[in-house]
């Protein structure tokens, strides 16, 4: 029978370094994450919709491109363009400031299948960026710095004194 002598018990650098990395990155609160992902995706899509309107008006080009370029099947495209420009302006907000933020990282999310689906099938990486940051919302919730966790905590504090 062999006995563990000291250096037997000591890890090897580049295990240690790999082990205390994990360990810090592991710190990383969910709650950042989420407050990232809120923040970034919700600007993308709101970029998108400042692309499809002039002042309060939907832009000639963005029904051109919906009548021309997207050809969505089952819906017509003023119908199309004006819900698209909607949803690319009011579900950002609700990402940013927390509301709702599960129900519209989901619409924001069919909003990306159909893109991808319909649309734009070969951008893929970039649509598949966009649904992990939505994912992580809709499954994760958004975090603490948000007007859901406000609400919730009310709701919480509530019950308990009822």
């Amino acid at each position: 029978m062999k006995t563990q002598t000291m250096p037997d018990l000591v890890q090897p650098l580049p295990q240690r370094i790999v082990d205390q990395g994990l360990k810090i990155l592991n710190t990383i609160p969910n709650d950042l994450i989420a407050l990232v992902a809120r923040l970034s995706i919700a600007a993308v899509f709101w970029q998108s919709g400042q692309t499809k309107v002039e002042g309060w008006h939907l832009s000639d080009n963005a029904l051109y491109l919906f009548e021309n370029e997207y050809k969505l099947p089952l819906v017509d495209p003023w119908l199309a363009a004006h819900l698209a420009a909607f949803a690319e302006h009011f579900f950002p907000i609700l990402l940013v400031i927390g509301l709702a933020s599960r129900l519209s990282a989901l619409a924001l999310l069919g909003m990306t299948l159909v893109i991808e689906i319909f649309v734009y099938p070969a951008a893929w990486p970039t649509h598949g960026t966009w649904a992990a940051c939505l994912l992580f919302i809709a499954a994760r919730g958004p975090g603490w710095v948000s007007l859901d966790a406000v609400i919730a905590s009310r709701i919480c504090r509530s019950a308990w004194a009822a």
